[in-house]
């Protein structure tokens, strides 16, 4: 990987040479060497040196240096995911252990023989069966690169593969070479910031290409890859055992909660460019399996079932019919496969002919498959039919299931007008149409197509219960079949969540759907609200215990439950390993199922790759499965009891000095002030507003993605661990805490989580940012309480500095963590001209040019920290 960083580093230097001049590449040397100094000796000028160089440089000079720092990082990301590739594919490459007792357990295979050993084989199969990994894709905006740039990136990906494939110093590693720097130099031309907001429409176009390039192909061979560990030989030539346990859902094109663009026909377009995404994969797919079918019928001869699959469509079809089977003599299962991808292009178009859904094709493809098995072809029954069948149970003709997700406040405001008799306003009308919207593509796809409704800040059983009294508003007795999904966020919904859950299932609505359903009910909880509301040291101890009281309501009820988790990508937003904190969570509240929210640039690193995305569902499977064995059950709940008082302890103390903070006099102008909150909200990152007014004069005006971001680029962190320090200081006894730490799966992942995220923090760097504002206060509340938490988590993590036990990670942000610095003190010099510039019309000179620099910075920096919101 360091040769790898290496040589795209000097083809970055050779595109700067002849793009800018020796000058431009001088310049950004200079300023590379003085930061790496300036990291590296905490004692010298260096620091004043480098910040003295980023001020020398004009402002379109500036400019460049902080697009070539950019380059540079996306660069470094591609050359560690091809390396974590390259490291999956050696791995796939050797043969796994057989030995239950030595097989890791972070993979489905290896989870699956713990838990056989733990409950037994028919247990250990009954709980496979109903394994389910559900990944939500939104478009939060927190992908701060354009699209433009992420393809650029991926062809660079394709070209350091075909680099190590070819011979040293051969004509194909010469022209590989040659290949790079035109691509490098399409990165560098092309402009790093969108000139506009994209639309919902496009957001979705966006996610479909991560469906299209990697995960419609990639969820079989994970499938089969688990298949194959488990059964060895047999796999390919038996029924498998592995079900089709992903599903995916999006909520791109249906989250309206404070995006007014995001309206009735954007949500009918996503569902139609979704569907249109997966009839045109089938149909390949189908096209393709059919074309390698070529078993002749003197040696598999098709089942009668076939035939009459054949017959009927000859008689539809005659003159098609005629012409496939000219073109597959004798050959049935082809000829049938081959119609099969025709009729799926017909429900593309709508036509007729076509499935009336996706059951109809199942039913269809297991005729098939059951017929080559009669006739002994049991390796194409199991091989390429089977991965058909895996993708259209986990795609269905609908690809994502696309959840709606709306304000209960809107929700009450329309049903207050509606039931008032007067006028009907244009947001009511619209939250009607909503409705009509979800009935039409239950029609057009089936009930998986759409039909999840999540309700924020649900408060109440009246909030779950006003759903259903819209819809029957809309539609009447047509209303659509809705799963009504409350969404807890703030630490008082969640605490108060058991009780309306317990009202809610009561509702005649409720019940009739959980009865159709076997009981089953889906919860979600919000992990950024809760964070920001209380700290995110209280919110993940309360989000704890509320999981704990629902799961146990469940119990005792004996409904089926899923938790939904909000989860973003920055530990401020619930981020972090999510293998880990599955096995964190409390006994019965994961029971083999889990959900969770995938957003921005988190959707692209754990899915745009096909080797990383296999790995990834394989990981989080393993956990889902295994998190409800009796041993990890056991010891999470032993843990609980044992650490209860540690947990009140640090509960109440985290929470009191994050309300210090955020709640002094004046603390959100400061804010706004001391980070570039503000300027993100010029980013053209998503569609959605960055805020709910028009200015933020608290922190309820405050959305939770700039919350996190805006601290993320100040390098301060603080809403991942702002609070930690004082908790584990309110406890006070280390041995105690060193104890929890290895014996508590929660606070373990906690403090990782925040040693992760304090070593992306430089207090040299934070201490700029927070002179920004006049409150010497509050800067040293937040440089204090950075000081305590980092010298407790190097108490309780070991080692003389942070990550020290993660010697592989703590060495690959110290390499970032120079060229980083370079870009925040280039954004630090835009920022103070920005705060210190009389009032310009908005645009105008050289306030416009400030702007684009700290713009430029922004995207640098959330690259270089592979972090935003």
């Amino acid at each position: 990987m360091r040769s790898d960083v290496r040589m795209l580093g000097q083809l970055l230097g050779q595109v700067l040479r002849e793009a800018g001049g020796d000058d431009l590449f001088e310049d950004v040397e200079r300023l590379r060497l003085a930061t790496i100094q300036a990291y590296e000796d905490h004692t010298s000028d260096a620091f004043e040196r480098a910040a003295a160089i980023a001020e020398s440089f004009t402002i379109a000079r500036a400019d460049e240096v902080a697009r070539a720092f950019t380059c540079y990082f996306h660069l470094v990301n591609l050359a560690e995911e091809h390396q974590r590739v390259r490291v999956l594919r050696e791995r796939a490459g050797q043969t796994p252990s057989t030995g239950s007792g030595t097989q890791a357990t972070d993979t489905v295979a290896g989870a699956y023989a713990r838990l056989r050993e733990e409950v037994g084989d028919d247990e250990a199969r009954r709980r496979l069966d109903g394994l389910r990994f559900h990944p939500v894709f939104t478009a939060h905006p927190t992908e701060a690169r354009r699209r433009a740039v992420s393809s650029s990136i991926r062809r660079l990906s394709e070209l350091l593969t075909q680099h190590d494939a070819a011979s040293a110093g051969g004509s194909e590693e010469n022209r590989a070479r040659r290949r790079m720097l035109e691509e490098i130099d399409t990165l560098w031309r092309t402009a790093p910031l969108r000139a506009q907001k994209p639309s919902p429409t496009d957001e979705v176009r966006t996610v479909m290409g991560v469906f299209d390039e990697t995960l419609f192909t990639t969820v079989p061979h994970v499938y089969r890859r688990i298949d194959d560990a488990l059964r060895g030989e047999e796999s390919g030539a038996s029924a498998p055992v592995v079900p089709a346990f992903v599903r995916i859902g999006s909520w791109v094109g249906g989250d309206r909660d404070g995006n007014p663009f995001v309206t009735a026909a954007v949500t009918r377009e996503a569902s139609q460019i979704a569907s249109e995404h997966v009839l045109r994969g089938l149909e390949r797919a189908l096209d393709r399996i059919g074309r390698t079918l070529t078993l002749s019928a003197d040696d598999t001869p098709a089942s009668a079932e076939v035939m009459a699959l054949w017959e009927r469509f000859a008689t539809a079809e005659p003159a098609v019919a005629e012409e496939l089977a000219a073109r597959s003599p004798n050959e049935p299962h082809r000829r049938v496969v081959l119609v099969m991808a025709r009729r799926v292009a017909a429900t593309r178009r709508g036509d007729d002919e076509g499935y009336a859904d996706p059951e109809e094709l199942l039913a269809e493809l297991r005729a098939v498959q059951s017929s080559l098995v009669d006739a002994g072809a049991r390796r194409h029954a199991f091989g390429g039919v089977q991965h058909l069948i895996w993708q259209v149970e986990t795609y269905g003709f609908h690809l994502t299931e696309l959840e709606v997700r709306q304000h209960s406040q809107v929700h009450a405001k329309a049903l207050a007008e509606l039931e008032s008799g007067g006028a009907i306003s244009t947001q009511t009308e619209e939250v009607l149409e909503v409705f009509r919207a979800i009935a039409d593509i239950q029609r057009d796809r089936g009930l998986r197509a759409a039909g999840r409704y999540v309700v924020s800040f649900t408060q109440a059983a009246s909030d779950l219960a006003n759903v259903h009294r819209l819809a029957r508003h809309a539609l009447g007795d047509a209303a659509p079949v809705l799963d009504v999904v409350p969404l807890f966020e703030t630490f008082a919904d969640l605490q108060a969540a058991p009780g309306i859950l317990a009202e809610a299932v009561t509702f005649p609505e409720f019940h009739e759907r959980m009865a159709a359903t076997g009981n089953r009910l889906e919860v979600m909880l919000g992990y950024s609200d809760s964070s920001k509301d209380v700290g995110p040291v209280a919110a993940n101890l309360a989000l704890y215990t509320a999981q704990e009281k629902i799961a146990r309501w469940a119990q005792e009820n004996g409904i089926e439950l899923t938790l939904f988790h909000g989860r973003g990508g920055a530990l401020g937003r619930g981020g972090g390993p999510a293998n880990s904190a599955i096995l964190a969570q409390p006994p019965h509240s994961v029971d083999g199922r889990f959900k969770l929210t995938e957003q921005g640039e988190v959707i692209f690193a754990r899915y745009g790759e096909p080797a990383i995305a296999m790995r990834h569902i394989d990981q989080v499977a393993a956990a889902t499965l295994l998190a409800s064995s009796p041993s990890v059950e056991e010891r999470t709940s032993r843990a609980a009891a044992r650490y209860a008082d540690v947990a009140a302890t640090m509960d109440a103390a985290s929470r009191e000095r994050f309300f210090a903070l955020v709640k002094a006099d004046g603390f959100a102008p400061w804010f706004a002030t001391v980070t570039p909150m503000e300027e993100i909200g010029l980013l053209a990152l998503g569609s959605r507003p960055a805020r709910r007014g028009l200015s933020v004069e608290s922190l309820e005006d405050l959305r939770a993605i700039p919350w996190v971001f805006a601290w993320t680029q100040a390098r301060i962190n603080l809403a991942g661990w702002f609070g930690l320090g004082t908790a584990l200081d309110a406890v006070g006894d280390e041995d105690l805490l060193a104890e929890a730490y290895r014996e508590w799966p929660l606070l373990h992942t906690m403090v990782d989580n925040v040693a992760m995220s304090l070593a992306k923090t430089d207090e040299r760097i934070a201490r700029q940012y927070l002179a920004l504002g006049d409150r010497d206060d509050l800067a040293a509340l937040v440089l204090d309480e950075l000081a305590l938490t980092r010298r407790w988590v190097i108490r309780l993590t070991g080692g003389d500095d942070l990550l020290q036990n993660k010697p592989i990670l703590q060495r690959a942000v110290q390499l970032r963590s120079p060229y980083v610095d370079a870009l925040s003190l280039l954004q630090l010099r835009a920022l103070r001209a920005l705060r210190s510039a009389p009032e310009q019309p908005e645009g105008s000179g050289a306030d416009a040019e400030q702007q684009r620099l700290l713009l430029l910075s922004v995207s640098g920096v959330a690259a270089g920290l592979q972090n935003t919101g």
